[in-house]
């Protein structure tokens, strides 16, 4: 799930933090260990540079994917999102686990993996993992909230509209609520087209008649989403 707030991540924070201390310590920012060579991996680069190696925008992706994983019925559609997301931090030399017993989605370093096990003895510091709750309430009562407005709207357009533009209505108003937890009728240009062009084809089971007219259905979603009672804004 994409996030909407601007507040950057406890771990970002953090390492910028460090980073000015790196830079107030020494003229190059290398911090000396005990043999005043400073911390360098064996690549040459500073242990420092690297808490952690993964960027903010692939770990919201791999938030994402998991939570559509999850939502979905299909299995096959699970399957293929749980996939994506392992390549997109595999990208990184990060491993995606989850830990159940508090519905947390843990990226490890891959160094750190042996046979698909954490190895104690291989954790250099603990701030290169990152660490996603995918169960907060506020995110919950927030999808709630979305998913009941975009069904809404899908009810709308089949009341109005009919088929084929009803069946695509249900397939976008599934797509905005898991996807992005947006309303369907807050959807940019760049979302449609994903809709459009990867997730309808693969996920939506569309008739030929549905693909031939799924711009006007999604005009006709936007019209009668005007006329539905939007949820509050978070």
């Amino acid at each position: 799930m994409t996030r909407t707030d601007d507040e950057p991540p406890e771990w970002a924070k953090e390492r910028a933090r460090e980073v000015m201390a790196a830079e107030e310590s020494g003229e190059d920012g290398e911090t000396e260990g005990a043999d005043g060579e400073g911390d360098r991996d064996a690549d040459g680069s500073d242990a420092d540079d690297r808490v952690p190696d993964v960027p903010v925008e692939t770990v919201d992706e791999a938030e994402r994917l998991t939570r559509l994983a999850r939502q979905t019925e299909d299995e096959a559609a699970a399957a293929f999102y749980r996939e994506r997301r392992d390549e997109l931090v595999k990208g990184h030399d990060y491993v995606p686990r989850l830990r159940e017993d508090d519905d947390t989605l843990v990226l490890y370093p891959d160094e750190w993996m042996d046979d698909g096990t954490v190895q104690l003895d291989r954790i250099e510091t603990t701030d290169r993992a990152v660490e996603v709750s995918l169960s907060g309430p506020g995110d919950a009562d927030r999808y709630r909230e979305i998913a009941a407005y975009n069904d809404a709207v899908a009810d709308a357009v089949a009341d109005t509209h009919g088929e084929p533009h009803a069946d695509t209505a249900r397939s976008f108003a599934a797509f905005m609520s898991n996807h992005y937890v947006r309303a369907v009728d807050d959807a940019t240009p760049d979302v449609r087209e994903e809709f459009r062009e990867e997730y309808f084809p693969r996920n939506g089971w569309p008739t030929d008649e549905q693909l031939a007219v799924v711009d006007e259905s999604l005009d006709v979603i936007e019209a009668v989403a005007a006329d539905v009672d939007g949820p509050e804004e978070s």
